[in-house]
C-alpha cells in the first residue's frame, strides 16, 4: 500500500511523528462529529481529509493546539494515588 502523501512530506509541516499522529486524530475526530452532527455524510474518510489538509499546509500544530485550548482539551486528569 502506497502512502501519499509521504510521512517525509508531511515531516515537514509537523515537527514529529508522534504529533503528526494526534494532530490527524484530533482533526479526524472534529471533522467526524461536524457531518454527524450536519447529517451530510463525508465524501473521504476523515483521515484521508486531515492528512491533505497537513500536507497542504491549513491545518498546522499551532492552530490545532489553539482550538483545542479553548475548548479545553487539554485538561489535566487526575492520576492514581495523587492528592
Amino acid at each position: 500500500m502506497l502512502l501519499y502523501p509521504p510521512i517525509k512530506e508531511l515531516l515537514v509541516q509537523v515537527p514529529s511523528r508522534y504529533m503528526l499522529v494526534n494532530l490527524v486524530a484530533s482533526r479526524a475526530r472534529k471533522l467526524s462529529s461536524e457531518s454527524e452532527a450536519s447529517g451530510e455524510p463525508l465524501e473521504e474518510k476523515a483521515v484521508s481529509l486531515a492528512i491533505r489538509e497537513v500536507a497542504e499546509g491549513t491545518l498546522t500544530v499551532d492552530e490545532a493546539q489553539a482550538a483545542e485550548n479553548a475548548a479545553g482539551e487539554f485538561e489535566e486528569e487526575p492520576v492514581e494515588g495523587e492528592a
